[in-house]
């Protein structure tokens, strides 16, 4: 896998499981205050695209992790 595509994967899967622990009708809720998580997720997600800059993408880079395209 490719940086972008981990950056992805690694983000879909905080949304859903900041949504699955914020949200009242999951059977893991936690607490509504997990729904921050998923808006700082989005939020850093519009910014990577505006910007073209993404701090995870960085640090893959560092540890090795393929550059993508």
């Amino acid at each position: 896998m490719t940086t972008w595509q981990v950056v992805r994967v690694v983000a879909g899967s905080f949304i859903l499981l900041s949504l699955a622990l914020g949200v009242q009708a999951s059977p893991i809720f936690q607490s509504s205050n997990w729904l921050w998580f998923t808006a700082f997720v989005g939020a850093n997600l519009m910014q990577s695209g505006f910007s073209k800059w993404c701090l995870m993408e960085n640090i893959l880079r560092k540890v090795g992790v393929r550059p993508g395209c």
